[in-house]
């Protein structure tokens, strides 16, 4: 993980400095805070024995600097160190996308993976700027306030010094001990009620038809009562942290009290100065108070990169468009097709699409034809035997997501870089009439179902293709509407070399050729 965060802040322009610079400035705005107590101690006890009022007016000024300086330093120090640490997260972030768009886990749970790529990549903004920026600050001012103190009294200052390793240091150390397990397990099961819910959400339908959906609720209930335990115990040992912090800010102030009023008492230290010793360490305290939080954040946000670690670290596979070919087919021969890491779904496998040529792909339902397609999109290799592609390959998904933005902006999703009048093409080779800026509800939630598939469609034909795939183009339509779109697929899809997938006998019939799958 350390190697990871070093490399995002090498990442970002200047980010060594910019965190040198937060870190400082952290430690101003504490250091501020304690100056602020331990001159308001000494102005108040002078002020007692009521000296002419000049006397008082530099720790008057002294108190105003530290009280404005205090929040001003705070202030910036949350600007410069969010700035970071979203810079750090959005590096994170795109080389995630990158490296999960060719890997391994792109078969891998979808909740989980959002999970993942959402929760999980921010954990670097809590490393940065809940757990070292403040404990690097907190030393430097634990540090400072020790020796500054030691010039008044050496055992006072020693006392303080143990009472601060106690609340920030081995508290929080023994925080992190006694809620490792349930921190480490939690990041974890965050991924899998994400999963658990999207499973409910796009199946709730087909559950409820099926009976299943009891089990599948009880299964999310399940992993939701799991992490409620998580976060109990989290927050019962986080109780009992503080409150061990606060009888070490409260031994700090008792002992201070007793070797200050013994030195006062034998002359050894000036009476104005007691209040300093014993006020102090209330100001130095505060800056421990969410140090056990820190300490389990850390926890969290160490288990939370070790599953991005997992994405960036994942064996890449397929290899993507290639350059198009004249008169190549796309070809599997002799081919064992699966998803990395899993048993094959199909051997021995030879299937042709020649240009020109409409093939149709059947069989029943987890026979692996999905899986033939993403190994003809060179998403992944074959496990055995060879694949031949020809240039670039246009997918249509059975389950095409629409996004809530303008029909312009959907269609562009498969070729960003298309001007109104190819994307106005792309929608009528489509057969779609519908305003370039008009815009879309979630999930296309304001188009039919017929206008859904038929947006999707216009996204494969903006860019040009050498191949379309089209997986279960009809599913969920009604006969007319089904017809009518694949009249306009086949029109598209003239002098390309085209795969369907599909379950609809008349689809398969109007195709040149069937290839079934046992």
């Amino acid at each position: 993980m350390r190697k990871l965060v070093l490399e995002l802040l090498d990442a970002v322009p200047k980010g060594r400095a910019r965190f040198a610079l937060a870190t400082f400035l952290a430690a101003a705005a504490s250091a501020s805070s304690v100056a602020l107590m331990g001159v308001s101690a000494w102005l108040i006890s002078r002020a007692a024995e009521f000296p002419p009022v000049l006397y008082l007016q530099v720790a008057a000024v002294g108190v105003r600097t530290f009280g404005i300086s205090r929040g001003a330093f705070r202030y910036v120090e949350r600007l410069v160190g969010h700035d970071l640490a979203l810079r750090m997260q959005s590096v994170l972030r795109s080389r995630t996308y990158d490296k999960l768009s060719r890997t391994t886990l792109i078969g891998r749970r979808q909740g989980d993976l959002l999970t993942r790529i959402v929760q999980d990549v921010a954990a670097v903004q809590d490393l940065v700027v809940r757990v070292a920026i403040p404990a690097l600050s907190a030393s430097l001012v634990i540090l400072g306030t020790t020796v500054m103190l030691a010039r008044f009294n050496v055992a006072s200052s020693l006392v303080l010094l143990l009472s601060a390793i106690l609340a920030g240091v081995l508290v929080p150390w023994w925080a992190q001990r006694a809620s490792l397990r349930v921190d480490r397990e939690s990041v974890a099961d965050r991924g899998a009620l994400a999963d658990g819910a999207r499973e409910l959400a796009l199946a709730g339908p087909d559950l409820l038809a099926n009976g299943a959906d009891g089990a599948a609720l009880g299964r999310l209930l399940e992993v939701d009562d799991r992490l409620r335990r998580q976060e109990q115990r989290g927050a019962w040992v986080r109780g009992v942290a503080t409150a061990a912090q606060i009888l070490a800010a409260g031994i700090a102030v008792v002992a201070a009290l007793w070797i200050g009023g013994n030195a006062v008492a034998a002359g050894d230290l000036g009476p104005r100065l007691l209040a300093v010793l014993v006020l102090t360490p209330l100001a130095l305290h505060e800056v421990f108070q969410d140090f056990a939080k820190a300490a389990q954040t850390f926890t969290r946000s160490q288990a939370a990169m070790s599953r991005v670690r997992e994405v960036l670290d994942a064996d890449p596979v397929g290899t993507g468009d290639v350059e198009p070919g004249e008169g190549v087919a796309v070809q599997l021969a002799d081919a064992t097709v699966g998803w990395p890491g899993g048993a094959p779904v199909q051997e021995g496998l030879d299937l042709i699409v020649a240009p020109g040529e409409k093939v149709a792909l059947v069989g029943p339902s987890g026979v692996g034809k999905t899986t033939v397609a993403a190994t003809l999109m060179g998403l992944i290799p074959p496990l055995a035997g060879e694949v031949e592609r020809a240039g670039r390959v246009g997918y249509l998904a059975q389950d095409a997501h629409i996004f809530a933005t303008s029909v312009a902006e959907n269609v562009r999703i498969g070729n960003k870089d298309a001007t109104d009048e190819q994307v106005a093409d792309a929608l009528r080779r489509a057969g779609l009439d519908l305003p370039l800026d008009r815009v879309i509800g979630e999930a296309g939630s304001t188009l039919s179902g017929g206008e859904r598939r038929r947006l999707a469609l216009a996204r494969v034909l903006v860019g040009e293709r050498d191949l379309l795939i089209l997986d279960e183009p009809t599913e969920h339509l009604d006969h007319d509407t089904a017809a009518a779109l694949m009249r306009d697929v086949w029109a598209a899809a003239e002098g390309l070399r085209t795969l369907v997938i599909t379950h609809d006998e008349s689809v398969a019939a109007a195709c040149d050729r069937v290839v079934e799958l046992r």
